[in-house]
């Protein structure tokens, strides 16, 4: 697999992935039953507040992908998506709304009601 960049565990790493995220990756990686799953998070236009949050699973990354690696669970980003979300934290919530991945990105200036979409 050949990626852009490359943050190993124990490196510094431009996104952080909660407890309760990587929890929820292992139970989905485990229920699969595919190791080289991966968590795919992007950013599109759109949403109510200009820009909104996606998540996908991947067992391969592209040439252009950046790959963070936590423990053993990993997250894949594209290009046009890190500048977006450097610093953030990707959580994992379960609630009145349902279970959901969540992004806490400092970069945003305003975020909708639900959190899914933002504004920088």
């Amino acid at each position: 697999m050949s990626v852009a960049q490359s943050f190993e565990p124990g490196s510094f790493k431009p996104l952080q992935l909660s407890d309760g995220a990587k929890r929820r990756l292992r139970a989905l990686i485990a229920e699969e039953g595919n190791q080289d799953l991966k968590l795919r998070v992007f950013v599109t236009g759109g949403g109510c507040s200009g820009f909104q949050y996606g998540f996908d699973f991947a067992d391969t990354a592209s040439d252009e992908d950046t790959l963070i690696e936590f423990e053993d669970v990993a997250m894949l980003v594209d290009p046009l998506s890190y500048q977006y979300l450097v610093g953030s934290t990707v959580d994992f919530e379960e609630g009145l709304a349902g279970a959901r991945f969540v992004i806490n990105n400092p970069n945003a200036t305003s975020t909708c009601g639900c959190g899914a979409s933002f504004m920088v």
